[in-house]
């Protein structure tokens, strides 16, 4: 190991002289059967990286499309084996490197990571640069910020692209799940009027609970009648996290004059153009985007709704768990 300051080490941080961490893994793409947990060598920890001791980590719909193999190449760096997966997490700082100046050993940190090329949360450690990890604010439990950084990240990224003032309107489609039911409180932050599209009578209840001006069930509601009743004159602007022919009709809402923003990733992407702009963009995870997430935290209610934590023993069913209903985000307890 290299690249450590003196003042980063603890006896409980790790084997320096066998640096080495339990972790999910996978020896190839595919199904659920294809997860396994052993030990593997800890990646190189640099000196502008932050060795992470976990303790929750977030389960995404994402997760099973990289364990499948959609992913592989799509950064442009080649897929290596063992693979670990998870993009999100909440921990404790194990060691700093050299450079890291502003955390501390013991300190609560959350952080967003790209699983290629170093590996990902599924893991008892995660180094991740120092730029993309952040304190958990004081009054949020380590399970809520292990399960939020990227949708959060990505909900408020979306929102700054849309650039809505005050009393706007804003249609929020797939506001039950992972990104839609933290856009929808982060728009209420900024007094956005939020129509939520959600899925199921709990969802629904989530969301108006989360402070949805209305909320409506989008697999059984007739959206696009309920976005005209919601804003007569056509919705300023919609963010969707999910996509599909209900999301796709739903945009017809939206003015022509209006915003669309789609994550990267949401598929499927719309056939027919909508009149208004469709904006694809990725999250920001960067220093700044966090500073600003955790004073919005700080300022108000906002909660990471967590449906299930699993054991990381059980990741197998976790993962099978993406293929049921369910609202907010699933987490693993890793520590």
């Amino acid at each position: 190991m290299r690249g450590f300051a003196d003042r980063s080490l603890t006896s409980r941080a790790y084997d320096c002289a066998c640096p080495r961490l339990d972790a999910v893994v996978l020896d190839r793409f595919g199904g659920v059967d294809e997860l396994s947990s052993r030990r593997i060598p800890l990646p190189e920890v640099g000196d502008d990286d932050v060795l992470i001791r976990m303790e929750f980590a977030g389960v995404g719909s994402w997760d099973a499309a990289e364990r499948e193999g959609d992913y592989d190449g799509a950064f442009g760096v080649e897929s290596t084996f063992p693979y670990v997966l998870g993009w999100d997490a909440a921990g404790t700082v194990a060691a700093v490197g050299r450079n890291v100046t502003r955390f501390d050993v013991g300190e609560r940190v959350y952080a967003a990571t790209m699983p290629v090329p170093r590996g990902g949360f599924y893991a008892d450690y995660g180094v991740v640069e120092a730029e993309f990890v952040a304190r958990v604010p004081d009054r949020l439990p380590a399970e809520q910020a292990g399960a939020m950084a990227w949708d959060a990240l990505t909900a408020l990224s979306g929102l700054d692209l849309l650039g809505l003032r005050p009393d706007e309107t804003l249609m929020v489609f797939g506001a039950s799940g992972g990104i839609g039911r933290m856009a929808v409180q982060l728009a209420r932050h900024s007094s956005i009027r939020v129509l939520a599209v959600a899925s199921g009578d709990d969802g629904v209840a989530l969301a108006r609970r989360l402070g949805a001006d209305d909320a409506i069930d989008g697999r059984k509601d007739d959206v696009l009648a309920a976005a005209f009743e919601f804003a007569p004159g056509g919705l300023d602007a919609a963010l969707v996290t999910v996509g599909g022919e209900t999301a796709e009709r739903s945009l017809r809402a939206i003015k022509n004059s209006g915003r669309i923003a789609w994550p990267n990733g949401v598929l499927p992407v719309p056939v027919t153009s909508p009149g208004a702009t469709v904006s694809y963009y990725d999250g920001d995870r960067s220093r700044t985007a966090t500073d600003r997430l955790n004073a919005i935290i700080e300022a108000s209610s906002l909660e990471v709704h967590v449906a299930r934590t699993f054991p990381l023993e059980r990741v197998k069913d976790a993962h099978r768990a993406l293929n049921d209903h369910y609202v907010g985000k699933l987490a693993l307890k890793v520590g």
